[in-house]
């Protein structure tokens, strides 16, 4: 037995193509929180960390760094949240959704083989955050994110081979131009309606 195949109307498929580009948007729209949400986080602990180490006795200064899991928590919600309501998932919004899927389990694997130490491990987190922001800019056609990409990459070298206030601070300089002014352009083409 042999289906039968509709073919889509001129209607039909103009009214799939405004779906897609609707969809499109949304995803730019749930990008910049994240990108944004993040920045900001990972900027206030890496700034933290940096102060509480050069001007306080506190001998752990990066304690700061458990407010990630509740940003965690918080990404996640809003992720859900947002998508629960779309009635399909675009190619580009599952591979955009992974590629950060496999950030997050790279990052805790990373996490769990440097504990000990952690001495290496900002320029590695930076090196899988430059991935995965780089990709992230592919998928969603957005020049000033893959620069940002580039921007961590750049980081993750200076974080490694410089040393003292240079290397403390490459963190919050990569959140700065990998997460915040992208992640600030990113939204501002949004509100422009320029996607």
């Amino acid at each position: 037995m042999e289906k039968e195949e509709k073919m889509m109307t001129g209607e039909e498929s103009l009214r799939l193509i405004t779906e897609m580009i609707n969809r499109t948007k949304s995803d730019l729209r749930q990008a910049s929180f994240h990108i944004l949400f993040w920045g900001w986080l990972l900027f206030a602990c890496s700034i933290g960390e940096f102060l509480l180490g050069k001007f306080t006795g506190f001998r752990s200064p990066w304690y700061v760094w458990y407010a990630v899991i509740p940003g965690l928590f918080v990404s996640l919600i809003y992720g859900y949240m947002t998508g629960r309501n779309l009635r399909f998932f675009t190619y580009a919004s599952m591979v955009y959704m992974w590629t950060w899927f496999s950030f997050l389990f790279s990052a805790l694997v990373l996490f769990a083989i440097e504990a000990r130490t952690m001495d290496s491990f900002p320029p590695l987190i930076l090196t899988l955050a430059g991935m995965a922001t780089f990709i992230s800019g592919i998928i969603i056609k957005f020049r000033p994110l893959i620069l940002g990409g580039a921007a961590f990459w750049v980081f993750a070298l200076l974080a490694h081979f410089t040393g003292g206030a240079i290397s403390d601070l490459s963190i919050p300089a990569a959140m700065l131009f990998g997460y915040l002014i992208p992640g600030y352009m990113l939204r501002k083409k949004k509100e422009n309606n320029e996607i």
